[in-house]
C-alpha cells in the first residue's frame, strides 16, 4: 500500500519524501554513490521540487548508473561514455525551464569526457554537475583513473606514474561560478551543497569524493572512506534557506550566534564566520587547491562562487517560450524568405 499524505509528511507541491524515490540501487553495498543519491531524494523534498521539471543525465560508469536511484518521475538520459555534457547542453537549450542534474564519474568527466566537460563549463549551461569521484575505473574493475594520486599503488593496477587532474581547478580554469568539493560520507554538507547548487543561475559542480567498495579501498588511499573521514578539512559551515520571501535579522558581530524562525516553524541557529577563506577569490581557490594538493589534504565546502556570469540560455536570448514548445512557423523561415535567401547565396 501506498503512504498515506497528511499535512505533516507532504511539500509544499503535495508530496512525500517517497515520490522522491527511484529504483532500487544495483551499485556494491556501501557504495559512496548510493549516499549521494539518497541526499538527492532528500533535497529534492525539501525544496518541494516538482520532479517533471526536472531532467536527470549521466554517460557510462557505475556512477551513471545513479540517476535511476533517485527523482523517478522525472526525465532521465543515460547518454554515451564522455558525451552527457553535450547531450545536457542540447537538452536544456531545447527547454531552458528544465532543471538539469547531470551524474558522471571522475572517468567518464576526467578522461574520455574532458574535453566536453570543460565546453559545458564554460557555455554555463544552467545545471547542477555533479562528479561521483573514486579515483579507479570500477566498472571495469579497478584500472586508475585521471584523477588517481601521483603514485598510489593498487594490488590490481600496479603504481600510478601520472599526476592526478584536479576536476574542481580545472572547472575554475574554465569560467564556472559555483564549485565545490565534498564527501559523500559527510551526508549534511553534500545535501546542503547540492541545496546550494540546484538555487545556481548557471553550471554548478560539485566534486564529491565517493569512496569504491570494491577498489581503491585500502584505508591508505586518499579516496577510500577511513582517509575520506580522518583527513577531511571543512574549509566553512555550509547552510542554506530556499528562497521564498526574505528572512531578515538584525546585524550580528563575527563569531556571534542568533537564533532564527524558519517559513515552517522550525529554527536554525546562525553563527557568523570567523574563517578569513573568500570563497569569491578566483586566485585564492586555485592557490588553496594547489596547496591543498601538495600537503594532499582532504578540503571540503564551496571552494569558488561567482553569480554574475549569465547562462547559456540568457546568452542565447531564448525568451519566455522554449525552443521544443515552439510552433513550426516560429522556428521555421517563411518559404518566400527561405527561397530568397537560397537565391542571394547562388547569385
Amino acid at each position: 500500500m501506498g503512504q498515506t499524505r497528511t499535512r505533516s509528511n507532504v511539500n509544499l507541491v503535495g508530496l512525500t519524501k517517497a515520490d522522491y524515490n527511484g529504483n532500487p540501487t544495483t551499485l556494491c553495498q556501501g557504495c559512496g554513490h548510493n549516499s549521494i543519491a539518497s541526499q538527492l531524494i532528500q533535497v529534492g523534498f525539501e525544496l518541494s521540487l516538482r520532479p517533471h521539471e526536472i531532467i536527470k543525465m549521466s554517460g557510462i560508469g557505475c556512477s551513471s548508473k545513479s540517476p535511476a536511484y533517485f527523482l523517478g518521475q522525472s526525465h532521465g538520459f543515460n547518454s554515451l561514455h564522455g558525451r552527457m555534457p553535450s547531450i545536457s547542453t542540447g537538452a536544456l537549450i531545447a527547454n531552458h525551464h528544465l532543471r538539469g542534474i547531470g551524474v558522471s564519474g571522475d572517468g567518464d568527466t576526467a578522461s574520455i569526457g574532458m574535453g566536453q566537460f570543460k565546453h559545458l563549463v564554460r557555455r554555463n549551461v544552467r545545471m547542477v554537475y555533479i562528479v561521483e569521484n573514486n579515483g579507479v575505473y570500477g566498472l571495469t574493475k579497478g584500472q586508475f583513473s585521471a584523477t588517481a594520486e601521483e603514485g598510489l599503488k593498487l594490488k590490481y593496477a600496479g603504481k600510478n606514474d601520472l599526476p592526478p587532474i584536479d576536476i574542481c581547478m580545472e572547472a575554475i580554469l574554465a569560467g564556472c561560478g559555483f564549485v565545490a568539493r565534498s564527501f559523500s560520507g559527510d551526508a549534511k554538507q553534500v545535501r546542503e551543497l547540492l541545496k546550494a547548487a540546484l538555487s545556481h543561475r548557471g553550471t554548478a559542480v560539485l566534486d564529491i569524493i565517493s569512496p569504491c567498495v570494491a577498489f581503491n579501498n585500502e584505508d591508505w588511499s586518499p579516496k577510500s572512506y577511513a582517509y575520506g573521514k580522518q583527513n577531511e578539512l571543512p574549509l566553512h559551515e555550509i547552510g542554506f534557506v530556499p528562497k521564498r520571501d526574505e528572512i531578515e535579522i538584525e546585524e550580528y558581530a563575527p563569531g556571534e550566534m542568533r537564533q532564527v524562525e524558519l517559513h515552517d516553524g522550525s529554527l536554525i541557529q546562525l553563527r557568523k564566520l570567523e574563517s578569513d577563506y573568500d570563497p569569491t577569490d578566483q586566485m585564492g581557490a586555485l592557490h588553496r587547491l594547489q596547496w591543498a594538493e601538495q600537503k594532499q589534504e582532504f578540503i571540503t565546502g564551496l571552494i569558488y562562487y561567482n553569480p554574475d556570469r549569465p547562462s547559456l540560455a540568457e546568452v542565447c536570448n531564448l525568451g519566455e517560450t522554449p525552443l521544443a514548445q515552439m510552433q513550426e512557423d516560429k522556428l521555421r523561415p517563411r518559404p518566400e524568405a527561405l527561397a530568397q535567401y537560397m537565391q542571394e547565396l547562388s547569385g
